[in-house]
């Protein structure tokens, strides 16, 4: 296990983490088009968030098209939008068969690299960095209906992805913790799509393959998703991490209550109904109900389901770091 696990398993206090790098463009001035193109716009974003509510740790901004797009998929970038992949590039075997696996640094994966490098160089928090996870990652490079069909129709065809996107994401994680991250966070959605069965077959087999080849003393994977329910707990099990992060659609309790002793569960106030929608008194009252459920469990980090989006009111994130550190004084 990494020191960015020992850090949160051994803290004497309830520790928060939201996923929130791009409400930081609000401190600095930036685009969200800039957080996505540019290292240190990305990395100026993420110390904000860092400064002003004094995070445990730095995180970069999670864009789940920077990977599908190193493969070739194109991706609509916009000023104020995550950016999303509008085609794919292997719908059909032969296209799959003829797909090159991309090096780390291609296209934009190397301003995710350069951005975990800056951050890291602040020795400011431990670093995590982002990615996708290959089930979502094949998804996109095959469209994301055509791959939950594969798994049934032609799952050979999606093992072939699979297996490219595997091996890239080795690479990529591996040139990321050689940056300076401590860990990162592998957001795998489209997994939650799946049936449990498909679920293991198709996304934990090959989360567990990846873990296996980066985890050390220095890396964590912190493995997320934001469309899993409960049934598919004892398919995300399979995958082996030590660390859960889980979104809204999540009943938390049962995977506090069902997780292995040495698994950390992190989560899950909704990104947009609270963070974004929320008003202020809202956000503390959510806060303070979540924690008041996992109180029992001292394996929990409490967190956004999932990223929370650009425009959120910084006085949103205010009440909810504020409630915490209130509760803790009860």
């Amino acid at each position: 296990m990494g020191k960015f696990y020992e850090m949160l398993a051994g803290a004497r206090q309830r520790l928060a983490l939201p996923v929130a790098v791009y409400p930081g463009i609000q401190e600095t001035g930036a685009t969200v088009e800039m957080v996505v193109t540019d290292a240190r716009a990305q990395s100026a974003a993420a110390l904000a968030i860092h400064r002003r509510f004094k995070t445990p740790a730095l995180l970069a901004a999670m864009d789940l098209s920077v990977e599908a797009e190193a493969f070739g998929c194109p991706v609509q970038i916009s000023r104020d939008e995550i950016p999303t992949t509008v085609g794919n590039v292997a719908g059909d075997r032969a296209q799959a068969e003829a797909l090159p696996v991309p090096l780390p640094g291609d296209r934009r994966t190397r301003v995710q690299i350069e951005t975990v490098r800056l951050l890291a160089a602040t020795g400011a928090a431990p670093v995590l960095a982002g990615c996708i996870g290959p089930f979502s990652l094949a998804g996109r490079l095959a469209g994301l209906s055509e791959a939950c069909s594969l798994t049934l129709s032609d799952p050979e065809h999606m093992r072939l992805l699979l297996r490219k996107s595997t091996a890239f994401l080795i690479a990529y994680l591996r040139a990321l913790k050689e940056a300076g991250a401590a860990g990162v966070i592998m957001a795998e959605p489209a997994a939650g799509l799946l049936s449990p069965r498909g679920m293991a077959a198709f996304s934990s087999a090959y989360v567990r393959e990846i873990i296996q080849a980066v985890e050390d003393a220095n890396f964590d994977l912190v493995l997320h998703n934001c469309g899993a329910k409960a049934v598919h707990l004892p398919s995300l099990w399979e995958a082996g991490a030590r660390l859960y992060h889980f979104g809204a659609a999540m009943d938390l309790m049962a995977a506090l209550g069902k997780a292995p002793a040495s698994v950390i569960v992190c989560g899950n106030l909704d990104p947009a109904a609270i963070f974004l929608q929320a008003a202020p008194a809202q956000v503390a009252e959510a806060t303070r109900a979540l924690l008041a459920a996992a109180r029992p469990w001292r394996n929990f980090v409490i967190s956004s389901g999932c990223d929370v989006p650009p425009p959120s009111p910084l006085a949103n994130l205010e009440a909810f770091f504020s409630t915490v550190s209130a509760e803790q004084n009860c």
